[in-house]
């Protein structure tokens, strides 16, 4: 049974991440991409693809207000083996604050190998993406995808949230595979989850 305590804890929690993202949102709405955080149902789902048996780092782009992040730590990841890539000042400053051994880093995730500096060649396990693909044009979101594709294993996967109904990233332009993951009403907007992998030859 939840105390009282407990519960406006939580929720005091919960409004401060939304003012936060509100907040972001207002600043840079085309970086942020959604119109409020994403759901606990949706990070939890997304964080699914992590396999903590792996023994290599998690790499998660967009993280936000830490929603996803919470839940890919809550998977078995150690904070320290997770890279979190932002771009808003803002929410890095957030982020460090509520998980300080995660390696919250500042840059562009369309710009790995300079973001990451001496962690540019660093194999991760899987990608955990939320960046706002659908304001970019389609070269720029495939030349993203196919960086990401080749800092995990063949076959692994990187998963992508997206808003609109049809994958961010189209079938065809590049070595990699486009499932449909999920389609998830609980989320606001609500949300779709697409995960893409490069084949193992």
């Amino acid at each position: 049974m939840i105390r009282g305590s407990q519960l406006r804890k939580a929720l005091t929690q919960k409004f401060d991440e939304e003012l936060k993202f509100f907040k972001g949102w207002m600043d840079k709405p085309k970086a942020v991409g959604a119109i409020a955080p994403t759901s606990s149902i949706t990070s939890r789902r997304m964080a699914s693809i992590v396999d903590p048996s792996s023994g290599l780092p998690v790499l998660e782009t967009g993280p936000g207000t830490g929603v996803i992040t919470k839940a890919i730590l809550a998977r078995g990841i150690a904070p320290q083996n997770l890279y979190s890539i932002e771009y808003s000042p803002n929410f890095v400053r957030h982020l460090h604050r509520l998980y300080p051994e995660v390696n919250v880093i500042e840059g562009d995730a369309f710009n790995l190998t300079e973001t990451l500096g001496d962690k540019r060649d660093m194999v991760f396990d899987c990608v955990v993406s939320a960046v706002p693909l659908l304001n970019f044009p389609i070269k720029r979101r495939v030349a993203y995808l196919e960086d990401l594709l080749g800092r995990i294993p063949a076959g692994r996967p990187v998963m992508q949230i997206t808003y609109g109904p049809l994958s961010p990233i189209p079938a065809g332009k590049g070595d990699y595979t486009v499932k449909h993951f999920d389609f998830i009403m609980r989320n606001i907007p609500p949300a779709h989850l697409w995960i893409y992998r490069r084949p193992a030859h």
